[in-house]
């Protein structure tokens, strides 16, 4: 049977400077998979890449195909596979199933619960789909890890709550206002914390992003980064008065947002809410600034704290997850395990089938061959339905009766088993079935019953 596999690496195995050395560029991906497909022992492959991991999804076809995607990684990547050897891992089978449940669900990510690698699992199941090398046993597998991350998103709190700073801004901002449609923001200072802050920001509503810094030049450039417009230093007081968030990250060594100059925004405001939110370090916002009415102020320890809550919430429903990973692993094994036999059931059907067909078109070729009387057809039909049956068991009867005793026994309770069979109606029934055998055999000597044929 097919065995599903997992060769990579991840940022539980090895540190950037590693993973990148097997970091594929996204155009490189569908080639990839096609060589793997034709080359090696593989049959069906996926292959995902991010930042934090690079792994291939596959299923085997003979020969150790696990072993085979290490040294092929390695080759594509045009480097030592002793460079990688020891952060490689490969999972098979059962292992294999886990793994890519887990990850589908987030609960193998750095930060457990982030929604963004469901999104690039898709991704690259869409590429594979794409490039012809995502068979019936990944498709089924992919398909099936997709609807886990689902459920584990719907029955848990694992992906809710804020897990890095710049998303906990948000979150807080959204608390003041309920709604940050249309509201405005201002960035101060151009660092990347305050671009991330500020595109989380945009993408949850806020739609007007201004951005101001000493030097004009940084002012402009993250303000073309988050979509905004970059304005003077000097116009800072006005700026804030018209903003509802204030993102500041300066690297001042003193703090630039004073109490004194937010008494005169606030009063310029007519006291509206404000969220100041000081990513700083040093401070770029005084503590006195947050004592003000209408002014709620948020620095880098606040957000942190908001942060590490989350993470122990989701970590709690981690817990859940996993429990839910380990149920439907377990429910995909036993569909696996399953597929093992349906050649045998399939070959039992088309037997049948097969034994059915000949006798009914005996039947039929006797019905019409001349008229028969309502009871002559009914005769015909339990003598076919008979002799369908008979048929049907009489290969299982003969090995029941050649085999020796222990193995007869064994046979007959898989028989029972099979045919949820008791042995009381055997019993009581065999008397009717031994009389309807000899009438049909009777009746098949009759040399009435030849003439009427």
């Amino acid at each position: 049977m097919s065995e599903l596999f997992v060769v990579g690496i991840s940022w539980r195995t090895a540190p950037v400077a590693v993973r990148e050395k097997l970091a594929f560029r996204e155009e490189e991906i569908a080639g990839a998979l096609r060589e793997m497909t034709e080359k090696l022992p593989v049959s069906e492959a996926l292959l995902i890449s991010t930042c934090n991991r690079v792994e291939v999804y596959g299923v085997g076809k003979g020969g150790d195909a696990a072993t085979a995607v290490r040294a092929f990684l390695a080759e594509q990547r045009g480097i030592k596979p002793k460079d990688v050897g020891e952060a490689l891992y490969d999972r098979r089978g059962s292992a294999a199933i886990r793994h890519v449940f887990s990850v589908a669900s987030a609960l193998d990510s750095l930060v457990v619960g982030e929604a963004q690698i469901l999104g690039q699992l898709k991704a690259a199941y869409a590429v594979a789909g794409q490039a012809g090398t995502s068979g019936p046993l990944l498709s089924r597998a992919l398909e099936r890890a997709f609807g886990v991350a689902k459920r584990v998103r719907t029955e848990t709190t694992i992906a809710r709550g804020a897990a890095n700073v710049s998303s906990v801004a948000v979150e807080l901002a959204a608390r003041v206002f309920g709604d940050l449609a249309g509201k405005s923001v201002l960035v101060v200072g151009a660092g990347k914390m305050s671009s991330l802050a500020a595109r989380h920001l945009y993408a949850n509503g806020a739609q007007r992003i201004v951005v101001t810094n000493r030097s004009p030049a940084k002012a402009d450039a993250l303000a073309e980064e988050v979509e905004g417009i970059a304005k003077p230093w000097a116009d800072l007081e006005q700026l804030l008065v018209e903003a509802d968030v204030v993102i500041s990250s300066t690297g001042a060594r003193e703090p630039i947002l004073t109490k004194k100059l937010f008494k005169s925004v606030t009063k310029a405001r007519r006291w509206r809410s404000m969220v100041v939110i000081d990513i700083a370090v040093p401070r770029d916002v005084e503590p006195e600034v947050g004592k003000l009415d209408g002014v709620y102020v948020f620095n880098i320890d606040d957000l942190d704290k908001v942060v590490q809550a989350n993470l122990a919430e989701r970590a709690k429903a981690a817990e859940h997850a996993g429990k839910i990973v380990e149920h439907e692993a377990g429910q995909f094994e036993h569909w696996m395990r399953s597929q093992g036999v349906v050649p045998t059931i399939r070959a039992l059907r088309d037997r049948f089938a097969q034994i059915a067909d000949v006798e009914v078109q005996k039947a039929l070729d006797q019905l019409t061959r001349k008229e028969h009387t309502r009871e002559q057809q009914r005769e015909l039909l339990q003598r076919l339905v008979q002799l369908v049956v008979n048929k049907l068991l009489h290969q299982p009867t003969t090995v029941l009766r050649s085999a020796d005793p222990m193995e007869a026994t064994q046979l007959a309770a898989a028989v029972a088993e099979l045919f949820a069979l008791q042995p009381s109606d055997a019993e009581s029934a065999s008397d009717a079935r031994r009389e309807a055998v000899a009438d049909i055999a009777q009746a098949e000597q009759s040399p009435e019953r030849k003439a009427q044929a």
